[in-house]
């Protein structure tokens, strides 16, 4: 079937098992663990789209998205519509468009498309990886985003004196293709210590803190209450109860030609500055310090058998596994975890 492109039209002028079990079995399949969403395939929203001064949209703005088909008397709203016009200072111009996507295991068609599906992300209408993002980065433009609103790249040293001449201090955020989730997304019951390190297509759920040096990448989050004190890379997933420590790091498929998708199983602990690039099931613990790769040789010990060696990807998806550094061999090793898992301070996850 061939793919639809979205239809934009602009308004105006302006269970666990035992835990030596575990570690025996080796699971073929990644548990992604997103919550599974019913088949709606198709999504829309009236947004409010920025155009620079040579028409490449620099945002879109969906304050309410929603799956399915548009209903029929669904208009733009009126709080959106007087948004509209242009602003000379940043020499930009914001007209309502409304979106629709037919399809959303389709890739993205336009840029207004793409920025529908990062809302959709980042509203929790969808989880990580529910739809399709192929091209993402191509379509989207690079830009300067200001506490007086995104501007274009081109030019902005003069647009830069515009803006001092009109409002005085201007405070540019970044240079990128994402901005911060929390200028344009809201989720309820989240804690975020400093809005700089989530990106807009983050998934957040509900309970979720994010800590000062937590970091969390579009198409990926946490799918329950979750700690962040660590870096969440794209793609990544992180079930309900985990923790992923200070410093800590889970590779994600952005750089260095990775193909994994890694998810995190639900009660799990990511030590301070350790890392891994396999996924965990449930009840894993890895220690502080300790970077598991997919090519890391770990040297399994199971009651009654003798060590053996093998690569942490052969372990990828177990639960109840502990990843420990010998502090005498310097050997990574993997041994059942007997813990119940993990338990969070409810305390810090009643947002």
């Amino acid at each position: 079937m061939t793919a639809q492109a979205p239809v934009v039209t602009a308004y105006g002028a302006a269970g666990r098992c035992g835990q030596s079990d575990c570690l025996r079995r080796r699971i073929g399949r990644r548990e992604r663990r997103a919550v599974e969403s019913p088949h709606v395939t198709a999504a829309w929203g009236f947004g409010l789209t920025t155009f620079a001064s040579d028409d490449s949209v620099l945002d879109t703005w969906f304050p309410s998205p929603a799956l399915g088909a548009k209903p029929a008397d669904a208009a733009a709203p009126d709080d959106l519509v007087t948004l509209q016009g242009s602003d000379k200072v940043r020499a930009v111009e914001k007209r309502v468009s409304l979106v629709e996507i037919a399809d959303l295991a389709a890739a993205p068609a336009s840029t207004t498309d793409a920025w529908l599906r990062l809302h959709l992300l980042s509203h929790r209408l969808v989880a990580p990886h529910e739809v399709n993002l192929d091209g993402l980065f191509g379509l989207l433009t690079n830009v300067v985003w200001t506490s007086e609103g995104p501007c274009a790249v081109e030019g902005f040293e003069l647009t830069r004196a515009r803006l001092k001449a009109a409002v005085g201090t201007v405070v540019v955020y970044g240079v990128d293709k994402f901005p911060r989730m929390v200028d344009y997304v809201m989720p309820s019951g989240v804690r975020i210590a400093d809005a700089d390190r989530v990106r807009l297509g983050a998934h957040l759920a509900e309970g979720t803190t994010v800590m000062h040096e937590g970091f969390v990448n579009f198409n990926a989050g946490t799918l329950g209450a979750s700690m962040v004190e660590g870096r969440i890379s794209a793609g990544v997933v992180v079930g309900d109860g985990s923790d992923v420590g200070g410093g800590a790091s889970i590779m994600g498929t952005l750089s260095g030609g990775g193909k994994e998708v890694i998810s995190i199983g639900r009660r799990c602990l990511i030590g301070a500055n350790a890392g891994v690039g396999i996924s965990l099931g449930d009840d894993c613990v890895v220690e502080a310090g300790c970077y598991v790769t997919a090519g890391t040789k770990v040297l399994v010990h199971l009651p009654g058998a003798d060590p053996r060696v093998i690569k942490a990807r052969d372990l990828s998806g177990t639960s109840n596994v502990l990843f420990r550094r010998n502090s005498q061999t310097g050997a990574v090793e993997a041994v059942p975890w007997q813990g119940e898992g993990i338990a969070l301070n409810a305390a810090l996850h009643t947002n």
